[in-house]
Formats: structure tokens, sequence, C-alpha cells
């Protein structure tokens, strides 16, 4: 009886472990199905791009609803990097730098009043944003926002008899949206909004990280900006890391992009 019994509970290991290295060897990072789609404004004609370049362009510290508080951190260094990447000719103060300059100078105040009143209405104020911009020498200036987060892990597949948890799915979606504003003008030039949905099979519970998902999203975003695109989807997230991390050619980030032009929407604009 004994013998039987340790018979079975070897052979009911051996398949254990056979299904561990099975299940191991699928759940490679191809398996990884990631989405990103992004929705941007088109660029006003009277606009000068080029003008940017010789311009100061600053990232103020991201803004989020009160559930979201904390879960913010890190993507003003995340955007930076991004910008640093695509728009390698811009001069760029990163939003460590862009605190310190209010600080420096007095303004905290003012720039309170600035986040109170974008967190309300998504509109940084005129005379506001001229100060600031007048006295930290920021041009143009960036606003993230951080709007949703969700992480999640889903049982998948359990072995009978002992019990053991083999495969999870796991799941996070992440939504950014980011405005570029003219300082001297209060002017918004450019206004984007992001999703990013990913799903795979873990072994592991292991979560996934913000910053491999604002990252990327952030990218989509500035490459519609840098193209004059209103919309992106990128599905194979690993060959766009990779272009990210080296080569930025558009031709080599595998989405697909609708052109959007609308003039006459700024057409009362100065």
């Amino acid at each position: 009886m004994n013998v039987m019994y340790y018979m079975f509970r070897f052979r009911l290991m051996v398949w254990l472990v056979l299904i561990i290295f099975f299940v191991t060897g699928c759940a490679s990072p191809s398996m990884k199905v990631w989405t990103i789609r992004t929705s941007s404004t088109p660029i006003p004609p009277s606009s000068d791009l080029a003008g940017i370049v010789k311009g100061t362009v600053a990232l103020l510290p991201t803004l989020t609803p009160a559930s979201l508080r904390e879960s913010e951190t890190g993507l003003g260094l995340y955007l930076g990097k991004a910008i640093k990447k695509i728009f390698p000719a811009w001069k760029v103060i990163e939003e460590q730098q862009m605190i310190d300059l209010i600080n420096r100078h007095g303004l905290i105040g003012e720039y309170v009043r600035l986040r109170k009143g974008a967190e309300q209405s998504h509109i940084l104020d005129r005379e506001l944003l001229y100060e600031i911009g007048k006295r930290t020498g920021a041009r143009y200036v960036f606003q993230p926002r951080l709007a949703y987060i969700f992480q999640g892990m889903t049982d998948r597949w359990r072995v009978p008899l002992v019990n053991v948890l083999i495969l999870q799915t796991r799941s996070a979606r992440i939504r950014l949206s980011l405005q570029l504003w003219d300082t001297m003008r209060g002017k918004l030039i450019w206004s984007s909004t992001a999703e990013t949905a990913m799903e795979s099979e873990a072994i592991t519970q292991d979560p996934v990280f913000i910053e491999d998902m604002a990252r990327p999203t952030f990218v989509g975003m500035l490459i519609d900006f840098r193209n004059k695109k209103t919309s992106s989807r990128y599905t194979r997230l690993d060959e766009f890391i990779g272009n990210f991390d080296g080569d930025m050619s558009s031709s080599n980030l595998g989405g697909k992009s609708n052109h959007g032009k609308d003039d006459n929407h700024y057409s009362n604009q100065d």
C-alpha cells in the first residue's frame, strides 16, 4: 500500500515538474499582448514647430486625481527621457529642475494656483503661466496628467489534487494625457491622450512596473506630435521599446496612424 502511494506521489511530482518546464517555456515575452492607442489634436498652422528648438521646454509636475495621488511619482522622469530620445535638439528643463526654479524665484504661490486651476479645468491660467515662464526662462511647458491606472492578476491554471498554482493572466492598463503650452501667449498648442493595455501569461507574481507602461505611452504621443498625426495604434511593444532605445525612425515603429487635417479649427486663434 505504501509503495503504491509513494509511486503515485513520485509520478505526480514528475508530471508537475514537466508541466512547470512546459509552461515556463511557453510563458515567454512573446506571449505578451500590448496595445497602445493615441488620440491627438491637430497642430495649428500658425504654430512654428521649428521655433521650439530655439526656445526652452519645461516639464511641469504630473497632475492626477486625488484617488491616484502618489501614483504619478516618476512619470516626469520617464517623460523627460522620452523627449530627449525623440527630440535631442530641444533644450529641456527637467521636472526636478523646474521645481527648483519655481522655488528659487519665489513662485510657489503662483504655481499652486496654476496647478489648482489646471486640476479643475484642464486649463493653465494665462497670467500665471506667463509669470512662471518669464521668471524661469521656459518658453514652452509640457503638462502631463495621469488619468487612470489598473493592475490585476487572474488565476488560469491550478494542478488538481496538490492545488498548486501554475499559470496566471496578468493585466494592466494606464491612461495618460499630455499638453504643450506656449507660456508667452498663454496658448494651448497641442494635446494628446493615450491608453496602453497589456495582458500576458505569467508564472510569477511580479507586477507590471509603471515605467514599463508609461515610457512607451509617452513615446507614442510624442511621435504623433513629431509626425503631426492625430491617432496611432501600436501593438508590437517589444519592437517598439527596442526602437525607443535605439533607432527612433517612424518606419521602424510598427504602428498604424491616421493623419488629421483641421485648419478651420484654429482659424480664429492668434
